[in-house]
């Protein structure tokens, strides 16, 4: 409770120096934007911007009110409260699955992300979870560029909900923006959320500190998993990284202990943390499409100490799903955070399919 306390203080000395101006080309908009949900003892502050006007509202344990997300579903006192006794798994390992859907870099793209999910039967037209014992994989960036990142985030909330109801699990793993965002760095973040600044009196690393909802949740996310005989991890696994050797496990760890909400400063004090969190980490790693000098013998080795037969990743924007090293590493950013229509990879019965936004479906190799 002591941390969460000088956290918000934190918070409130931050917002004091934010600017009341709006930011060009957003002065005569009018904004939606919400919830943020704050802890504070056992109380609830829901905070809503609705026609660009600030709205607050409280959520108490004998109040059997709901609230509504941005989907136009609702969540409860209860199923928020439950985020914040939700320990991390340091261990995601996954098998015998039989259907796999991965979608990366939506970067606030809303309307392109429901398409996809629509479209794939991932989701029904009420935005309800349709994917049976399905597992959705979500491989980091949902933050920044575009204007409803909110609107994601909750709505990958109450999805993960839904299907571990019906035997299925939605998988957030993290991305290098959801890390800065938790580490301050906002450079990228859509100018409208620089109006929900201004309007919320809030900085916006703020409204995902891990006394909110979103905060709390997103900071339990791990940065590696694997399902069946795919490694999912949202950059990739540098030589430098995998020399090493570190398991998934330990991977985990460190990112929620270690680096995850930790001022990118303090990222250097540590040699391990540096690697991790840097430019050769597995948030940032590019090599797979843009080192020369890497081998079918580095990726192999890879493979070979995760006993995996593939690695999904995202980060590095291709027109289209990429297959790279004899079709064991595969890219699956496919430019919805620039705007593009982008697809899905589609794993069903060991085969692997590029699901178009249309709904069609097609062999990948």
């Amino acid at each position: 409770m002591k941390k969460q306390f000088l956290f918000l203080a934190t918070c409130l000395i931050l917002s004091l120096g934010l600017s009341s101006a709006s930011p060009a080309g957003m002065r005569d908009s009018v904004i939606n934007d919400g919830p943020y949900i704050f802890l504070t003892g056992d109380t609830l502050r829901v905070l809503r911007i609705e026609k660009s006007r600030l709205q607050e509202d409280y959520l108490l344990p004998d109040n059997p009110s709901v609230i509504m997300l941005p989907s136009g579903q609702s969540t409860s006192y209860r199923e928020l409260m439950k985020v914040f006794s939700q320990k991390s798994r340091y261990r995601q390992r996954y098998n015998r699955i039989d259907s796999i859907a991965v979608i990366s870099d939506v970067h606030g793209y809303y309307n392109t992300y429901l398409d996809h999910l629509l479209s794939n039967g991932i989701i029904d037209k009420d935005l309800n979870w349709k994917f049976g014992k399905g597992h959705l994989v979500f491989l980091g960036d949902a933050f920044d560029r575009g204007d409803q990142v909110t609107e994601i985030l909750w709505h990958m909330f109450k999805l993960e909900r839904q299907a571990v109801k019906q035997g299925g699990m939605v998988h957030f793993i993290l991305g290098n923006h959801e890390s800065m965002i938790f580490a301050g760095d906002v450079r990228y973040i859509h100018e409208k959320y620089r109006r929900v600044e201004a309007i919320s009196g809030k900085d916006y690393t703020c409204l995902y500190s891990e006394a909110t909802v979103l905060g709390r949740w997103l900071r339990s996310k791990p940065a590696m998993i694997t399902i069946n005989d795919i490694l999912f991890v949202h950059g990739g696994v540098s030589p430098e990284f995998l020399r090493k050797e570190l398991k998934i496990k330990q991977v985990n760890q460190i990112f929620t202990e270690r680096i995850i909400g930790k001022e990118i400063s303090s990222h250097t004090a540590d040699e391990e943390v540096k690697l991790l969190s840097g430019n050769e980490g597995p948030l940032w790693y590019r090599g797979f499409f843009t080192d020369t000098a890497l081998t079918a013998e580095s990726v192999n080795a890879i493979l070979n100490f995760y006993g995996k037969e593939r690695i999904v990743v995202g980060h590095s924007p291709q027109k289209n799903i990429t297959p790279l090293f004899d079709n064991k590493v595969i890219g699956v950013d496919t430019g919805i955070g620039y705007g593009q229509p982008g697809y899905m990879l589609i794993y069903k019965q060991g085969r692997l399919l590029i699901g178009y936004r249309s709904g069609e479906r097609a062999g990948l190799f």
